[in-house]
């Protein structure tokens, strides 16, 4: 077999795995996923790279240093998977990608012996998902936000503009973006604090300082850098897709009555500086390649540096839950689908770079809200509740405007193939108190 009928046989949808687990059709990691984290566990508290299968976590140290495993030397000294992020694994390049998640799709196969009967190095290699803690999965040297949902930019210019003249003149000709706080990046279960700030009340001459009491969240996807672009040198956008190493679900937390008072004339700050919350594992795009679909009509048609062929919107299902706290269940308040992205990642990543900004490996970048075209597809409680005008009902009783203290926010996404699911898990933030 060559390296393209490789890749292609670890996307086959009758393939399984000896972890049976990883063999149940709501299982978000069976073989045909196996995306990239960052874990330890209590018996072994250095922080690696991990691959998720089922129920479990692959240790790519472990395996490649019985042998079963082949990477290039990244020059380093120690395995490049013994590290505290993926950093220096994603800059190896997407033939070593490929090549491991092709070695690991034959390792983890039904028929495939040579891990599945080594009891010992099983035994050390796997690590059960409910015995690890999960990381941030890459080094974030920059973070960049983008607003490209036709329907969520309609509603907010409806909601805060003029109906007739909801999007900006530049919206349909150009990716919208700001950039956002690295540092501020944080794992899946992360607490997040409610931030204080400036607040211009409408019956006060001047603004206050206090909690933000408009606190919402953004449905978003995440796509990290896996090859940057030297300074000075645009990426293509028909080459864009070829510099990303995968994806993530992102949650862009905003504080909306601080956001209102601060974003003219230069945009969002501290209203988005507070907390940014990703999912643990990253799924590559070899792996969604069977979910690829047509990106939605583009009216006009865009310049010729934002233009590419073929498809390159992606069927991710994706939905919220909300869990007040000390409830027993969460409320599903919203569900949607990436597919409704008006502008593309490669369209964002061409346009982020075609003033010659360079990118460098690990760099994050979010879509921008995703909501959809129907009224319970708003990514946004600013958009499903119009602005705390029409508050949602709570499965245990209880209504939301926006999100109080002890409140659950959970992510959810996954693509649906033929009898089994390809998923990220979950992004899930609790928010704590402001600081008095």
């Amino acid at each position: 077999m060559n390296a393209s009928s490789d890749l292609q046989a670890t996307l086959d949808a009758s393939r399984k795995s000896w972890v049976e687990s990883a063999n149940e059709p709501s299982c978000d990691f069976p073989i045909q996923n196996l995306p990239f984290g960052i874990f330890s566990d209590a018996l072994n508290t250095t922080r690696r790279a991990g691959v998720a299968i089922g129920d479990c976590i692959v240790d790519l140290a472990a395996l490649e240093s019985a042998g079963l495993l082949t990477v290039p030397s990244s020059g380093a000294g120690d395995s490049v998977f013994v590290r505290d992020a993926l950093n220096d694994f994603i800059a190896l390049g997407r033939d070593t990608w490929r090549s491991v998640r092709i070695q690991l799709s034959k390792l983890l196969s039904r028929d495939h012996a040579a891990l599945r009967d080594d009891a010992e190095l099983r035994n050390r290699a796997l690590i059960r998902q409910s015995h690890a803690a999960l990381h941030l999965p890459v080094q974030i040297p920059g973070y960049t936000d983008f607003y490209s949902s036709k329907e969520h930019a309609t509603n907010v210019g409806s909601m805060f503009r003029d109906p007739k003249n909801a999007l900006l003149p530049n919206w349909s000709e150009i990716p919208i973006g700001y950039n956002g706080r690295a540092s501020s990046v944080v794992v899946s279960g992360t607490p997040v604090r409610r931030p204080n700030g400036q607040l211009k009340l409408p019956d006060q001459e001047r603004p206050v300082y206090g909690a933000c009491r408009k606190l919402d969240i953004e449905l978003e996807t995440g796509f990290v850098i896996g090859r940057g672009n030297a300074l000075g040198d645009p990426i293509a956008c028909e080459d864009a897709e070829n510099h990303i190493f995968g994806m993530v679900l992102l949650n862009d937390w905003s504080a909306r009555d601080i956001q209102q008072w601060e974003y003219v004339p230069l945009g969002p700050f501290n209203a988005k500086t507070f907390g940014t919350t990703i999912s643990p594992w990253i799924v590559t795009l070899d792996a969604l390649e069977p979910f690829r679909v047509a990106q939605p009509v583009q009216d006009p048609q865009p310049l010729e540096y934002l233009r590419h062929g073929g498809e390159h919107a992606f069927d991710i299902s994706l939905e919220v839950l909300l869990k007040p706290q000390g409830a027993k269940e969460a409320t599903t308040i919203s569900r949607t689908n990436f597919r409704h992205m008006y502008w593309t990642m490669a369209q964002q990543l061409a346009h982020h770079t075609v003033s010659g900004c360079n990118t460098r490996v690990g760099d994050l970048m979010g879509s921008g809200t995703i909501s959809g075209p129907t009224e319970d597809s708003c990514g946004s409680l600013l958009e499903m509740t119009w602005s705390g005008k029409n508050p949602l009902q709570l499965k245990e009783g209880g209504t939301r405007a926006f999100i109080e203290d002890g409140d659950e926010l959970t992510l959810v996404g996954w693509w649906q193939g033929e009898g089994y699911r390809v998923g990220f898990v979950t992004c899930v933030g609790e928010i704590l108190p402001a600081h008095q």
